[in-house]
């Protein structure tokens, strides 16, 4: 499966029914409710990365990137433009990308 292939089916899964579909609930909680979800998985993922657990990793990965495209969708930000995104930081070095950043 690719990520575009999960963008389409978080996609359908937010046109249906909240009382059909978890992922139309948890987006009708708003995008607050969606990125402290992501928030959740990507510390399970964290915990298992320090555990040292391949499969329990993969498993944690797969709720993380969902739950980035459940959070992207939520303030309608298609994948496209992270990858993008990505696209355009190849022709740098993460070092240069990170340094030409405006200060916070």
């Amino acid at each position: 499966m690719t990520l575009e292939e999960l963008e389409t089916i978080v996609a359908a899964r937010a046109a249906a029914s909240p009382d059909d579909s978890w992922t139309a609930k948890l987006l009708g909680k708003g995008p607050e409710k969606c990125a402290e979800k992501f928030g959740e998985e990507a510390i399970e993922a964290v915990i298992e990365a320090v555990k040292g657990d391949p499969e329990r990793l993969a498993s944690e990965a797969a709720d993380v990137l969902f739950h980035l495209l459940v959070m992207l969708k939520s303030r309608d930000v298609a994948l496209s433009d992270v990858m993008d995104e990505l696209a355009r930081r190849q022709g740098q070095s993460g070092l240069a990308e990170k340094a030409a950043r405006p200060a916070k």
